[in-house]
């Protein structure tokens, strides 16, 4: 890592240019690696902050340009570029530029599908937005030297011309009928004037815009300028854009709720297509919302059984004698009220809260080396989310590393509400975001060796949260009696219980995500129905919702994802026999990185095929 970090900077420091990284396969084609070079220096210039993150600091200086003709050149040279993808003759091409093709087909037909959707005209949520992602971008940043601290005051100089273009962008979703739901973004105006608090213009360093710069002598000149441009930039465009929001946008957007009720310029299917477009590029798989609700009432049924049987496994009678002679659903809704108003299921301080998620994944990380091959070298650490954004943000979340830059990884811990972040969830929760899940999955795509550069960054959200999912499963066969003698990690059944419940969440997604946006759903009944059907607080599911109804489809891909790698498991078990190695199997599935759907089938299956003919070969 320390290697891959001083060649970067180094490069930079003479002037040099740092290339995107070549496979040093020789049998790679010489006119696809041409389009993904030009691919990956096409998406450094137009997100140069993730470049800085992934270690290509040539565009350290610099801000995404959210300008409509900005966006609408990009769709352009996207197209321009899945037509040159298209002419290549694909039956010559060798099995890892077959891969790479079809990643890369895969992102620019997103690109392209996408645009006549204008979804940038919304940009701002309570959950995401320049608001939101802005004050947290430098703990993904690399300062090893004075000179990223002036590019980085030199980012803070440009951002009040992203903020207005934002603004402007919003503008044209109101003339035009493009806005979200009104409720998605309640709360944002505020995100946006406690980013220009009174406490900051008299102190700007308390903004967190200012953090790179604590530890930094006073005199530098980066120190002035980053100051100034907090002061004289950042706060009053942020306040411009809280008062934007407030006085005008809000008030601008729609009552209605579903994707499919959107009709810009009066035409009917436009939310429909929408839709229909994010469940495909969510998913990976190509699935109609009607399909997807049924797997999703099937799923429900499933984990509910599974559940009761939890809760006769648990103390829940002996502690309660008053539901003794409860059964079915009526035992479940009895056993749900008790977890969320029982004290002993709730810290009663954020350090107790991150203290027992950084003792958990301590016990996890030794179970690994018995069901990985390969493991990463970037580290990651538990951090608490900041308290600004706690109200509108899930439990936790994930940000990235860089193995490039030496960045670790970071298990995002919300601590805002104590009495609504239950224990019996923080093994799951671990294992989802952390390893074996997010950490473990997209730092090991970014350490793949002899590959191009484009396939450590992509990612599917079905591949990804699918997998994430997938490894709280796994908390089953860690520990000192796995399943199916014990339960793993999750010997408390009311442990067992939260692994259960994490996955009647991604269940009822599928219900209430389709629900909302194809089946006219009211908020109200999607929320009932998460209440009547999970443990997680009454606070996180409303905050669910809302993020279902302004996020469409994104959701869905949680479920179906697990679902489709646990049936390749199952078939890869039931073909291979005694042959079958689940850290092969692991392997096999991160091997390539961040994968649709569909190519993770023909990397399994072509793994059976070479399993079963050496086990074959040695008879």
């Amino acid at each position: 890592a320390l290697l891959v970090v001083s060649l970067v900077l180094g490069a930079r420091a003479s002037g040099a240019t740092a290339q995107p990284t070549r496979t040093a396969a020789s049998a790679r084609s010489p006119e696809l690696l041409a389009i993904l070079d030009e691919h990956m220096e096409w998406l450094s210039s137009r997100d140069p902050i993730s470049a800085s993150q992934r270690g290509d600091l040539r565009f350290n200086d610099r801000v995404p340009d959210v300008a409509p003709e900005a966006i609408e050149r990009s769709v352009g040279e996207a197209r321009d570029r899945l037509a040159q993808l298209n002419r290549l003759d694909q039956a010559r091409l060798s099995e890892p530029d077959r891969v790479d093709a079809e990643l890369l087909r895969w992102e620019l037909e997103g690109i392209v599908h996408g645009a006549p959707f204008r979804g940038y005209l919304m940009p701002i949520s309570a959950r995401g937005g320049p608001q939101v992602w802005l004050p947290q971008m430098a703990a993904q940043l690399p300062f090893q030297g004075p000179q990223d601290y002036e590019d980085y005051s030199t980012r803070l100089e440009r951002l009040p011309v992203l903020i207005e273009d934002t603004i402007e962008n919003m503008r044209t979703g109101m003339r035009e009928g493009i806005v979200p739901p009104r409720v998605t973004v309640q709360g944002a105006a505020e995100q946006c004037f406690a980013l220009a608090s009174q406490a900051m213009r008299d102190d700007p360093t308390l903004s967190p815009f200012y953090t790179p710069f604590r530890a930094m002598p006073g005199s530098d000149s980066s120190v002035k300028r980053a100051r100034r441009a907090i002061e004289e930039g950042i706060m009053p465009a942020f306040q411009t854009l809280g008062e934007f929001l407030r006085d005008e946008y809000i008030p601008a957007c729609r009552e209605s709720i579903g994707i499919s009720d959107l009709s810009p310029s009066g035409d009917p299917e436009y939310g429909r297509r929408y839709y229909q477009f994010a469940i495909r590029e969510h998913t990976t798989l190509d699935l109609t919302a009607d399909e997807i609700h049924e797997i999703g009432l099937g799923e429900v049924a499933r984990i509910q059984a599974e559940m009761l049987d939890v809760i006769a496994a648990s103390d829940f009678r002996d502690r309660h004698p008053e539901h003794a002679a409860l059964e079915g659903e009526a035992l479940l809704a009895a056993f749900l009220a008790s977890l969320k108003s029982d004290p002993r299921f709730f810290h009663t301080s954020e350090e107790e809260l991150l203290d027992e998620f950084r003792v958990i994944c301590k016990e996890i990380d030794p179970e690994l080396p018995r069901l990985f091959g390969r493991l990463p070298r970037l580290p990651y650490g538990v951090r608490q989310i900041p308290p600004i954004f706690g109200p509108a943000s899930p439990a936790a979340y994930y940000y990235h590393g860089s193995i490039a830059t030496g960045v670790p990884g970071y298990f995002m811990v919300n601590t805002y509400a104590l009495d609504q972040r239950p224990r019996y969830d923080m093994i799951a929760l671990a294992l989802h975001e952390a390893v074996p899940g997010h950490h473990l999955q997209i730092a090991l795509a970014q350490e793949m060796e002899d590959v191009h550069e484009f396939r450590r960054r992509v990612a599917f959200t079905a591949f990804t949260e699918g997998w994430a999912l997938y490894a709280e499963r796994l908390g089953l066969e860690m520990g000192g009696l796995p399943w199916p003698a014990g339960r793993g990690l999750y010997q408390d059944p009311y442990d067992d219980f939260g692994r259960l419940n994490f996955e009647m969440w991604r269940a009822l997604r599928l219900v209430v995500d389709t629900g909302i946006h194809a089946k006219g759903w009211t908020r109200q009944q999607a929320i009932d129905y998460m209440i009547a059907h999970s443990a997680n607080s009454e606070h996180d599911l409303v905050t669910e919702v809302d993020r279902y109804i302004g996020w469409p489809g994104q959701a869905l891909g949680y479920k179906l994802g697990e679902l489709h790698i646990r049936e390749l498991r199952a078939r890869a078990e039931r073909e291979l026999g005694a042959a079958f190695r689940l850290r092969d199997f692991h392997d096999v599935v991160l091997g390539a990185g961040g994968v649709p759907l569909g190519v993770l089938d023909e990397r399994v299956m072509a793994w059976i095929e070479r399993t079963r003919a050496q086990r074959e070969s040695q008879r």
